[in-house]
């Protein structure tokens, strides 16, 4: 079949348009008084909704294909299911989405890290989208929205100068366990498995160098965290006050 005229297509379309409805309602909910008064906080609370609303939604979805389709623990490029497909392609859906966000609001400097990630990820997806190879590898990355959803609350709290609230203090120990349990051990688990198709020209390949710049992505970002929420006096001051990815 023709990549052009493959089936996905609409799906992905479909998920797409979805999200940009979502955040066109998401922008009528009221804003917290501190975020109103700056436009650029304006775009990134509105932005990091639909990544809040996104994690909720991916992240119990792929809990429950694991728990429908077991086998993606193991058979990782071969195992397959239909809600696994479509929560690929809703995924896949949102970073399209959200990279339009980031270039057409002209955040592109601010938020670099996020398109190399989005970038990433796509690439990733559309193996199993396109040729539905590593359908339960993309559902195993997406168990790291479970995370996701904690990560984001803090980063919503912080551009709301909200770190005195309880809810803040509690959320940073339970934003940690989570980062360890959805984030750091899958992505040793799959690190672990793709390293298999090192020295092969492979999609396996392929997705194993995706992989491994998305570790180290991930140590980094973990490090910031920590030295933010834990080790204050060492966190660098900021320099740019349109940088809200990981502080």
């Amino acid at each position: 079949m023709h990549l052009l005229l493959h089936p996905a297509w609409p799906l992905l379309l479909g998920a797409t348009l979805t999200f940009r409805a979502l955040r066109r309602a998401l922008c009528r909910l009221p804003l917290p008084a501190h975020v109103r008064t700056d436009p650029l906080r304006t775009w990134r609370w509105h932005n990091l909704l639909v990544s809040f609303t996104h994690s909720i939604v991916s992240g119990i979805w792929a809990l429950l294909c694991i728990w429908q389709t077991p086998e993606m623990l193991v058979e990782i490029e071969t195992a397959w299911s239909l809600s696994g497909y479509l929560l690929v392609c809703f995924s896949a859906g949102y970073f399209i989405h959200d990279t339009v966000d980031i270039v057409v609001s002209k955040q592109t400097r601010a938020s670099w890290e996020y398109l190399v990630h989005h970038v990433m990820a796509m690439g990733a997806f559309f193996s199993g989208i396109f040729w539905k190879s590593f359908v339960g590898g993309g559902v195993l990355t997406l168990l790291v929205e479970v995370s996701n959803i904690f990560l984001t609350l803090r980063m919503m709290m912080k551009i709301n100068n909200a770190q005195d609230l309880l809810l803040y203090r509690v959320n940073k120990y339970v934003n940690l366990v989570m980062y360890f349990l959805f984030r750091l051990a899958p992505q040793v688990y799959l690190t672990k498995f793709f390293l298999q198709y090192a020295g092969q020209r492979t999609l396996g390949t392929f997705l194993l160098v995706i992989l491994l710049m998305l570790d180290l992505m991930i140590l980094i970002y973990f490090s910031r965290l920590l030295r933010s929420d834990f080790c204050p006096e060492r966190a660098p001051s900021r320099q740019h006050k349109d940088k809200f990815l990981t502080e």
